[in-house]
């Protein structure tokens, strides 16, 4: 095994997720590689400044005005996330849902009568996902890793998986291996949650720059099939 990679140290049972409630348990090193350390933050701050200069500097005043005209309420959706080592953090997006008051503990679903038209297009398109970018720049995320949750299914996630909290050695992500292989939007049950807890710990396990640039190239080619 390459020794860059992350190393397990111990297995304690084989997965068997499918049958069970019960995931891998791997008691993990802290990623501490020269590519954690140096490359990927360089690698993060490239590709965000870049995307943020051809992109957001003119879709964010365009979609300024379509997300006042589609309801009252603010450009950004802020939230607050658990980002690395259990640290919490701002998290943004464009607002596609109507303010409401269940947003910080209630997922938001495909039939959601709180997402607007204009909403509902920039969630299928990940568009409102764009301003973690500035959240990138600011060193809260990367542009690969496990994708944040909110508060309230972090401590929920918690206590139904031991390993879930391992998923916090590395910086949360735009994308991550869970969403590149087309596990997103809401976990409506145990199954879901803890398929994507596998991923992310395999994730946080393999860590690398050729993984990095798989991920992208999988979630690049997903978002343009849903464009």
């Amino acid at each position: 095994m390459n020794t860059t990679l992350v190393q397990a140290k111990h297995y304690v049972h084989n997965p068997t997720i499918k049958n069970t409630r019960t995931v891998r348990r791997i008691i993990f090193d802290t990623p501490d590689t020269l590519f954690v350390r140096r490359v990927k933050r360089g690698t993060d701050v490239l590709i965000a400044s870049l995307l943020t200069v051809t992109i957001l500097s003119w879709l964010t005043p365009l979609l300024f005005i379509a997300i006042k005209l589609s309801s009252r309420g603010p450009l950004f959706f802020r939230q607050q996330r658990i980002g690395l080592n259990g640290r919490t953090f701002s998290c943004l997006k464009f607002r596609t849902m109507r303010i409401n008051e269940h947003s910080d503990i209630r997922q938001a679903s495909a039939d959601d009568k709180r997402i607007t038209r204009l909403g509902l297009w920039l969630r299928i398109t990940h568009i409102d996902e764009l301003p973690q970018l500035f959240n990138v720049l600011m060193n809260d995320m990367s542009i690969v890793g496990p994708r944040p949750h909110m508060l309230y299914h972090d401590e929920l996630f918690s206590s139904m998986l031991p390993d879930y909290r391992h998923r916090h050695l590395l910086k949360p992500g735009i994308t991550g291996l869970a969403q590149a292989t087309g596990r997103h939007g809401a976990t409506p049950d145990f199954q879901s949650i803890s398929d994507r807890t596998r991923l992310d710990l395999f994730y946080v396990r393999k860590v690398s720059f050729l993984l990095d640039m798989k991920i992208l190239l999988r979630t690049l080619f997903a978002v343009k099939s849903r464009a």
